[in-house]
């Protein structure tokens, strides 16, 4: 079983060349969603993370992977670099 520090995840969110916004979760891998607004973006994924902890529950292999793949990251920033 999964145990988790706390009910908070951190969400890595880009927007893809088509204008959507992409998220990932880090620390469950295989935690992904895309959606074309922000709103629906966060409600997604609040489902993907739902999905992927009921799954843990259910499935020892997948929450071994989330045991030994897992982390969190920590956010340092973002450069644009010119050549």
């Amino acid at each position: 079983m999964i145990r988790m520090r706390s009910n908070q995840f951190k969400v890595v969110i880009e927007r893809d060349e088509d204008g959507y916004f992409v998220a990932s979760v880090p620390a469950l891998p295989g935690c992904h969603t895309q959606a074309k607004t922000f709103n629906e973006l966060m409600r997604r994924v609040r489902e993907a993370i739902r999905l992927c902890l009921d799954v843990a529950k259910s499935n020892g292999k997948y929450a071994a992977r989330v045991a030994s793949f897992a982390y969190e990251p920590t956010f340092v920033g973002m450069e644009v670099v010119s050549i």
